[in-house]
């Protein structure tokens, strides 16, 4: 099976990793990629937000299966185009993809399948959203409707940072979402589906904020951990009831069934579960610690879902042990940041017993692979044991070196180690 993914993130270097050690697939590319991808596979140059660019290199490549990686693609309509050429397709079409491409339309359809999550209000104004604000109190929390790469929310107990964010995501004339805040802790579960059957992931914990101690803005999201032994021995099975299930049914019940990874990102509150949010894809950094865990085939299990044959294969199959990632964020994260910097002793940090580094904002410049995103690379590490495998990323870290760059130093500390 010859796949072509799409991107050029941690995510996809990642998928590109585990589809590359995968049995059950022949070839893999990747487009456009980055610097370390480029070193495990062929790369193409594509413009992942024209879908009909991203349909024809699939054809002109022949692939099998393509597998679409962030969200802009998805949300533009690359799934369809490519399968309205006759190839199989990871990810959902452009209608299901609305799911994370609009906040009110998530809530609408948590609403109609009656799936837990916060309280919101969608606002035009900044009047409606100053009452809205009034109406929760703090925590304020204030999401861009829109795509925003992760860093479209803010949480905070300044009412005027929240009413200068509403300001903000209303420039553009679209809309705010308004929540009320979950207090608890967070988890995020994949959700593998081909519209009617839905086979989870590990669950794993991501670390929004830029700073220790969860301080600083959110970004894409600084290091991630599975699995959660902290968390309630019947998570998953929840997730899957009360979220995923009705969720999945009522997208079918609307003729926009979801087919691809449904993301769900919940807080564990006094009050039970509730959806913090729903990404159309696999979240970076969780999907980069998951699938060093993954001990059956990744290839299968996309191209059942792709062909909607999910019913008939086998679960995934995972090690024993934990897995960590670490994320390297460039100098000026998550704000403006410097690219160019030479990129050092990624060799050197993957002599560290367990650890695996893949590469998101990097390029090539004359052979030197160079800094050219917030994100830089993410470290990964398994290990017996989480604080094994937390030990183990940290040492590759250390062997890196960025120029200005920075990273957490407490993944994991939310699982009382």
């Amino acid at each position: 099976m010859k796949v072509l993914v799409i991107g050029s993130g941690a995510r996809e270097h990642a998928l590109v990793k585990s589809l590359s050690a995968d049995e059950t697939v022949s070839t893999v590319a990747c487009a456009p990629g980055n610097a370390g991808i480029a070193l495990d596979c062929t790369t193409f140059p594509v413009d992942v937000a024209d879908p009909e660019s991203v349909a024809h290199l699939a054809e002109r490549w022949e692939a099998d299966l393509v597998v679409i990686g962030p969200e802009l693609p998805l949300v533009a309509g690359a799934a369809d185009a490519v399968r309205s050429r006759g190839i199989a397709c990871f990810g959902p079409s452009a209608a299901a993809a609305q799911l994370e491409g609009s906040k009110a339309f998530a809530k609408e359809v948590m609403a109609a399948a009656g799936v837990p999550t916060a309280a919101s209000v969608a606002c035009l104004t900044v009047a409606e959203a100053e009452t809205a604000l009034d109406r929760f109190g703090p925590t304020y929390v204030v999401k861009d409707d829109g795509l925003a790469a992760g860093k479209g929310v803010v949480v905070t107990d300044d009412r005027d940072d929240a009413v200068a964010h509403a300001r903000q995501c209303l420039l553009g004339g679209g809309q705010v979402v308004i929540e009320e805040f979950l207090d608890g802790p967070e988890v995020s579960l994949f959700v593998i589906t081909d519209g009617r059957t839905i086979i989870p992931l590990l669950p794993a914990q991501d670390h929004k904020r830029v700073g220790d101690g969860d301080t600083g803005p959110n970004t894409g999201g600084m290091g991630a951990y599975t699995p959660l032994d902290w968390a309630p021995t019947d998570l998953v099975d929840r997730i899957l009831t009360e979220v995923a299930r009705p969720t999945v049914d009522e997208m079918a019940r609307r003729g926009t069934p979801f087919a691809g990874v449904l993301y769900c990102g919940l807080a564990l509150t006094p009050g039970g579960l509730r959806v913090v949010e729903f990404n159309a894809r696999f979240g970076d950094p969780e999907i980069q610690a998951v699938l060093r865990l993954l001990d059956s085939s990744l290839g299968e299990l996309l191209s059942a879902a792709a062909d909607g044959r999910l019913a008939e294969v086998d679960p995934p199959q995972w090690r024993d042990g934990a897995a960590v990632c670490v994320v390297i964020a460039a100098q000026g994260y998550p704000g403006d940041v410097i690219s160019g910097d030479p990129v050092q002793g990624i060799d050197r940090a993957e002599e560290v017993a367990g650890v695996s580094v893949v590469n998101a904002g990097t390029a090539s410049r004359d052979g030197v692979v160079v800094t050219s995103g917030g994100r830089v690379l993410s470290v990964t590490a398994v290990g017996d044991t989480l604080p094994e495998a937390l030990r183990r990323a940290y040492e590759g870290v250390g062997r890196i070196d960025i120029r200005g760059s920075h990273h957490r130093t407490d993944i994991g500390a939310r699982a009382g180690l």
